[in-house]
């Protein structure tokens, strides 16, 4: 089984990537974002919970999100490997996610951070809400994301980069282009697994 994480800020290219990576090598996608927006559409006791934090560009609370974590992850023996597209977000968060594939006899493979300038973030993330029409794309909201992304979630980079598992990609090219260094990676690592 093949993990992978995608981690960087608000408006950086992780869902693109996370379903071009899905896609390929036949992961299975668990995006907490679509996971709690889902609850909110739902109007279910959580999405009610959840909404307040999202509007605002906080966090939710750990306890919630590794509930839902852990709910999707129950059914990892059922698949060719997971990528987690906006989790861990703390390290509390990285650490129970090792707590769970550990259960499994499992472990993340690689982490990639993208890394994007601030100014396109900010760019990106109000062209999105455009079209999508989602509430914590709006620019105050947005800055307070970014605020809380490089106080509690930045320091995974660190945490990863310990493990060896970090790798780093520009997110400033094409999409393809991302995807092409991205896949790279991928390969060298299946290749070097396999030998």
């Amino acid at each position: 089984m093949f993990n992978i994480i995608v981690l960087g800020p608000p408006g950086c290219g992780k869902g693109t990537q996370s379903n071009n990576i899905t896609k390929k090598y036949g992961l299975t996608h668990i995006s907490t974002g679509e996971i709690l927006r889902e609850e909110i559409e739902l109007h279910t006791h959580i999405g009610r919970i959840v909404k307040t934090y999202i509007d605002k560009g906080s966090l939710v609370p750990d306890d919630i999100m590794m509930q839902k974590v852990f709910v999707s992850a129950v059914n990892l023996e059922n698949s060719n490997g997971l990528l987690f597209d906006g989790f861990p977000r703390t390290i509390l968060q990285a650490e129970y996610l090792d707590d769970i594939l550990r259960i499994y006899d499992k472990k993340i493979s690689l982490v990639f951070h993208l890394n994007v300038e601030e100014n396109e973030l900010y760019n990106r993330i109000l062209h999105r809400s455009i079209d999508s029409k989602r509430s914590d794309d709006q620019l105050e909201i947005a800055k307070n994301r970014l605020k809380v992304y490089y106080k509690n979630t930045f320091p995974l980079i660190d945490y990863y980069l310990k493990q060896k598992k970090l790798k780093t990609i520009s997110g400033m090219a094409e999409i393809s282009e991302v995807f092409g260094k991205i896949s790279s990676v991928i390969d060298d690592k299946i290749n070097k697994t396999e030998k």
